[in-house]
């Protein structure tokens, strides 16, 4: 910021544009869709930036499929541990096998891979006419909620910290 003294011009601070790289023209462009190589390049600078503060950043897929006569998959968990927690994205079971106990099974098996990485707790989210129940029972709390979220129902995001 520049100062003004008394019969003195104000001298302006600013960085050379060489040090923050050329300027080129920006247009924002909506798409439907995204082919993977155009998602890589959108998320980079997050990425980047990511990185940069957490250099060890590296995600680790944890899939537990169900299958039917060993080769066709029917349903499963699939999650990713990324800084130290594990983010739950699907838990799928099909209705004929619901009340049987594999999604409690399928929560657990998926503890396992989380302590062994040393992660603080789980994540996930669900919606009120989905599982919050479910989730609540093996020991999950509400971290937040978007109400509204589709149109008269709400979004969960809960959690279950590991005791290590």
């Amino acid at each position: 910021m520049a100062r003004h003294t008394a019969g003195k011009q104000p001298t302006l601070r600013s960085r050379p544009l060489h040090s923050i790289g050329p300027i080129m023209p920006i247009v924002i462009k909506s798409l439907s869709s995204l082919t993977e190589e155009e998602g890589a390049a959108l998320a980079a600078p997050l990425l980047a930036f990511n990185r940069a503060a957490f250099p060890a950043m590296e995600a680790q897929a944890v899939a537990l499929v169900l299958e039917s006569n060993g080769e066709r998959i029917e349903g499963g968990l699939w999650g990713e541990i990324l800084y130290d927690w594990l983010r739950i994205d699907i838990v799928a079971v099909p209705e004929n096998l619901r009340g049987a106990g594999i999604g409690t099974r399928l929560m657990v098996e998926a503890e396992a891979p989380a302590r062994h990485a040393g992660c603080e707790g789980l994540w996930l989210d669900t919606f009120s006419f989905q599982a919050r129940g479910f989730y609540e029972k093996l020991g999950f709390e509400i971290a937040g909620e978007i109400p509204n979220h589709p149109r008269g129902e709400s979004r969960y995001f809960m959690r279950k910290q590991l005791h290590l």
